[in-house]
């Protein structure tokens, strides 16, 4: 068996002490802070996201507080469905024209037009929101069919078809009123919502109203 000479046994424990002192004295180096380019990075995210969330909720605000002319567009080529804008002489108040146009949606027959074959169901008031305030508001009216004839009994299980009238006021000085006229179910209404609003604007006219069609 090889005997270590103590010589050498003592210069190993001389060194492998002073490896431990240097070890202890001088530590591994920190990782160095973040760069400040890399802190601006996130102070811009942080400032985009925040100007991003004011920009939706300022957006959300405006379409909520704009009740003006948001009567849905009737679809491309539609065939049952009319828009119409009609508007009351200028020196007409805001307070006669909606009381005009309530007379005229009033007077339309619940018998329907053409002995029934036009709305020959009947029509229910469903929401009046007009003020004379100049605050906006609308009028939305249903109406129906008799259910009696052919479509009805082979396309809707003889119920009556459905359609709905929305009116929506827009001038604060009796100035335009929208009309939408349209029907829930097919593709073609047969001319029925403009024998409707047809019935209607004759009412309006006789009052001085002008009546001006956008189109299907």
């Amino acid at each position: 068996m090889t005997r270590i000479h103590p010589y050498l046994l003592f210069l190993v424990v001389v060194t492998s002490s002073l490896v431990a002192i240097h070890g202890f004295q001088h530590p591994s180096p920190l990782p160095p802070p973040p760069a400040a380019a890399s802190i601006c990075s996130r102070r811009e995210s942080i400032n985009k996201a925040i100007l991003g969330f004011s920009s939706i909720v300022a957006t959300t605000a405006a379409a909520t507080s704009s009740p003006a002319y948001a009567i849905q567009a009737c679809p491309p080529g539609s065939k049952n469905c009319l828009r119409q804008t009609w508007t009351p002489p200028s020196s007409t108040s805001l307070a006669d024209a909606i009381s005009q146009l309530r007379s005229a949606l009033n007077s339309y027959p619940q018998e329907g037009l053409e002995d029934g074959k036009v709305d020959g169901g009947g029509y229910t008031l469903i929401s009046d929101s007009l003020t004379s305030s100049g605050g906006g508001g609308s009028i939305v009216l249903e109406y129906r069919s008799s259910g009696k004839g052919t479509f009805a009994k082979l396309f809707n299980g003889g119920k009556p078809f459905v359609d709905d009238l929305v009116i929506e006021q827009g001038g604060s000085n009796g100035g335009a009123f929208e009309f939408r006229s349209a029907s829930r179910l097919g593709d073609s209404d047969f001319g029925v919502n403009g024998k409707r609003l047809g019935y209607i604007g004759g009412l309006l006219k006789e009052k001085g109203w002008s009546g001006v069609g956008i189109g299907n």
